[in-house]
């Protein structure tokens, strides 16, 4: 049994046991390089096959659109940097919520004139306004060439976004569509033909496969090589595939798909008691972001700091993360919490604690208690 309560399954989760064992047969006794032509080769060379097929099975996809990456980050960066056309002027419409894999990539390309960028504005409660997206869309500039790149769900604050109407409207205006999905996968059913998103990211570790590896979904036609090399990913993506993190991600997916009901269920379960326990506790806070994800639980407390009850909570071997940061000397409150216009009174006292199918009720009582403890002092 831990001696520690781990509350920050947003960050990363716990490897899967199957998923371990899966990889260390693909570390350990079948190791071959998949691109070789010998006999050693053959079976890492269809569990890659295989992986791809389950991957895309549990996304509604084809195994021939799922493409290996490194995570989140790389797929972020793949699509806003080469989803490619020619010599036209190239658009990128995003939000101010975003994670930073896309918000400083397409500050990148902005500054280097590759493109410019506009930013949809998140309400307070985390929601993109498919209204203004049109709007901007319908802005004579605007061609083909055109991006839209929104969430599926935000890392912060669990807003689940309206990304089938936001891709209808994009296409309507003939614009690419990429959601960033990675907090999503895996605890939310995903089907990207319904959706009708053009490109989708994810990371296996959010869903309890291994760090380092993720895939992007790219809808029929092909972005621009990423990586030159060999002809890896369909010779879009070179570089020797990670095969055992590769199968680790199919197996943890699979599960978490497969488990998605029961586990929306059983988290929900624990949040309604965290915050009834808090309530109870007679705190002053506010929860964040409307139709949440499983799990995702950011909290504003009223004059009190998130940085002061991390560390706290962190002497108590519980571990949650914050929404704001301290950076040097500056105490900033995270772009995600200003741009949804938390309280002045609250901002600053944001915490996010999110919680994974590991976690129990002892557990999640106990960090209310903590909580109440540390701020009723």
């Amino acid at each position: 049994m831990n001696d520690f309560i781990y509350a920050d399954n947003a960050a990363t989760t716990k490897l899967d046991m199957d998923a371990f064992e899966t990889m260390k047969s693909y570390m350990l006794d079948y190791y071959g390089n998949a691109s070789q032509p010998y006999s050693f080769a053959k079976r890492p060379k269809m569990a890659l096959k295989n992986a791809r097929k389950e991957i895309a099975n549990c996304i509604g996809a084809e195994p021939d659109e799922i493409y290996f990456t490194s995570g989140g980050t790389e797929s972020d960066n793949w699509a806003i940097r080469k989803f490619g056309f020619a010599t036209d002027i190239r658009h990128v419409v995003t939000s101010n919520i975003e994670h930073h894999a896309v918000l400083k990539t397409c500050e990148q390309e902005s500054r280097d004139n590759r493109c410019d960028v506009r930013y949809l504005k998140a309400d307070n409660v985390g929601r993109i306004n498919a209204d203004e997206l049109r709007s901007i869309l319908g802005e004579k500039k605007f061609t083909e060439t055109t991006l839209v790149s929104v969430m599926y769900a935000n890392n912060e604050i669990g807003t689940i976004e309206p990304i089938k109407e936001l891709c209808k409207i994009a296409h309507e205006y003939k614009a690419i569509f990429h959601t960033d999905a990675v907090q999503a996968i895996g605890h939310v059913k995903i089907d990207v033909k319904e959706l009708g998103v053009d490109f989708l990211s994810a990371s296996a570790h959010k869903f309890n496969g291994p760090k380092g590896i993720g895939f992007m979904y790219q809808k029929g036609g092909r972005l621009e090589q990423y990586h030159t090399g060999g002809s890896q990913e369909m010779e879009m993506r070179a570089g020797t595939e990670d095969v055992a993190s590769i199968v680790g991600m199919a197996v943890a997916l699979r599960k978490n798909v497969d488990a998605i009901e029961y586990n929306t269920k059983y988290l929900q379960k624990l949040e309604a008691i965290l915050i009834t326990d808090l309530r109870n506790a007679g705190l002053d806070f506010i929860r964040n972001g409307t139709n949440h994800l499983p799990g995702n639980v950011s909290l504003s407390f009223a004059n009190a700091s998130g940085e002061m009850l991390l560390h706290r909570l962190d002497l108590k071997k519980i571990f949650i993360s914050t929404g704001s940061a301290c950076d040097g000397k500056d105490r900033k409150i995270s772009h995600v919490i200003q741009a949804i216009g938390v309280p002045e009174k609250y901002a600053e006292g944001t915490i996010r604690i999110s919680l994974g199918k590991e976690n129990t009720e002892d557990e999640v009582r106990k960090i209310a208690r903590e909580i109440a403890t540390i701020l009723q002092y």
